[in-house]
């Protein structure tokens, strides 16, 4: 794994439990349980750039994102990059061998300067033995991702380029009263989360803003027509 390049301000250790109230299926485990897991957390930070684990690696554990974004990701035998998720403030990555002991899936890197901790795979089974709710709760968690994933097999099988950019905007912006595309997310990385290449992304996005679905200011995407894009969007 990487080693931190920066030094994170100095935050109680009470904080941890904050942080893993907010992780959705732990809201509902008991304060002994969160104790038992705050105790067993280790803080890390990495800069932007930095793996955080590798692919192939022997599971690094469990690990909690208290600040910043990671890319989780794959790359094939050519060499190409597909992105299968980025991970914000209060989301979990790395459950498959966390809970299997199988090497690392995927490789995890800083996408920008970020604040983790990491539950280690021992701690996590001798806790989850102790605090049954531990395990539905990992489960849950568990199928929920993979109904993700059922979305994202949807995606790449049944829509065009077109309609997976079209969604990918739209979620980009979802949640917030904002139109406008993070400036962090490049045609590359589009590419990447889409899979595709990053010359047909540009070519998409030139399209709809001629179409008046999207318009460019400066290095952002503005999304003028979001009723008309989730047209795009649909199957």
């Amino acid at each position: 794994m990487g080693t931190a390049l920066f030094d994170p301000p100095i935050r109680p250790r009470s904080a941890v439990h904050d942080l893993l109230r907010q992780v959705r299926y732990f809201a509902k485990l008991s304060p002994d349980a969160i104790d038992a897991l705050a105790v067993a957390a280790n803080r890390l930070s990495y800069a932007a750039g930095m793996a955080v684990f590798l692919e192939g690696e022997p599971t690094a554990g469990l690990f909690v994102l208290e600040e910043g974004v990671v890319k989780i990701s794959r790359v094939t035998v050519e060499g190409r990059e597909h992105i299968l998720h980025l991970v914000g403030p209060g989301d979990t990555f790395n459950h498959v061998s966390a809970m299997d002991g199988g090497p690392n899936p995927a490789t995890a890197v800083a996408y920008t300067a970020i604040v983790t901790w990491r539950i280690d795979r021992s701690d996590l089974h001798r806790i989850a033995l102790r605090y049954p709710a531990l395990v539905w709760a990992l489960v849950e968690d568990l199928a929920a991702r993979a109904r993700y994933l059922v979305g994202v097999v949807e995606d790449l099988s049944m829509r065009s380029v077109r309609g997976r950019l079209a969604r990918l905007l739209l979620e980009e912006v979802e949640g917030t009263e904002q139109r406008t595309v993070p400036r962090m997310m490049t045609q590359e990385d589009m590419a990447a989360r889409l899979g595709t290449v990053r010359e047909m992304v540009g070519r998409t996005l030139r399209s709809m803003a001629a179409s008046g679905l999207i318009e460019f200011d400066r290095h952002r995407i503005v999304i003028l027509d979001p009723q008309r894009l989730a047209e795009e969007a649909e199957v």
